[in-house]
């Protein structure tokens, strides 16, 4: 079997695609307030609703609202930088047939890959600062060291852009998105999004602690409450190895559909 070769790419060319995407992009910024309502409703029916009842988090000593705050900036990195890199590529590679036009010109497959992901991290950035603007106008801010929140949105954007790359590359049709869903949502669900590690059983926690989201929440959450330390290291380095990983499989199952 003859094995295709993964073309190289460059910075002058994959932002060309960045510009492409970002020239689609700036007719309209729906999509982008669009990614701050789900975590806005959650913020404002959980985070602040059931905070009501909750009150102070144990172990933690901060109203309820203050301590999912990061959590929900960072599952909105996630979910913009994922959304964008499985059902816009699914779209453009199956449906519009964006990359068929493409690929005639100097552009590679791994410059329209790495592009991909770098739009997807500028719009997950974007939303992030527009999701701590609120936190911080809500008052949820307790620490100035949520500015970190904001670098860490960018490598939580790149490992989870990167991993919807990859997931797109398996996709038949659109209904297999739905398989993608029983895998996202438990996660953001029991990813410690809404309350703390403590309260699954010890032998559910080495479960838990293997989830991206997991390690992308400690990210956020622990400098959003002024608690730095050089445990942080390792979802740093989880995230970076997880969108390596992704990243790399991604380009040489696109380079193999669209070179065959």
């Amino acid at each position: 079997m003859t094995t295709v070769a993964t073309p190289a790419w460059t910075r002058r060319r994959t932002l060309a695609l960045v510009e492409r995407n970002f020239m689609v992009y700036r007719r309209s910024i729906t999509p982008l307030l669009n990614a701050l309502v789900e975590p806005i409703l959650y913020l404002l029916s959980i985070g602040v609703g059931v905070g009501l009842l909750v009150g102070t988090v144990p172990g933690v000593d901060v109203p309820y609202a203050v301590y999912v705050a990061p959590a929900i900036l960072a599952t909105t990195a996630m979910n913009t930088a994922f959304n964008q890199t499985s059902f816009g590529v699914f779209t453009r590679m199956k449906v519009e047939k964006t990359y068929d036009a493409i690929l005639p010109t100097p552009l590679s497959v791994t410059d329209i890959a790495v592009g991909e992901v770098t739009s997807a991290m500028i719009n997950a950035l974007l939303t992030s600062i527009g999701f701590l603007t609120l936190m911080a106008v809500g008052g949820l801010v307790t620490s100035a060291w949520v500015l970190l929140a904001l670098p860490a949105s960018v490598l939580i954007s790149y490992a989870f852009a990167a991993g919807g790359l990859a997931v797109t590359t398996y996709l038949r049709d659109f209904p297999d998105f739905q398989y993608i869903q029983l895998f996202m949502l438990p996660m953001y669900l029991f990813a410690t999004t809404f309350y703390p590690l403590s309260v699954y059983p010890e032998a559910v926690q080495p479960l838990i602690r293997v989830l991206p989201l997991y390690h992308s929440i400690e990210l956020v959450r622990e400098p959003a409450l002024g608690r730095l330390s050089w445990d942080l290291l390792i979802p740093v380095f989880y995230l970076i190895a997880f969108g390596s990983i992704a990243m790399y499989i991604a380009v040489r199952r696109m380079t193999r559909a669209m070179l065959r």
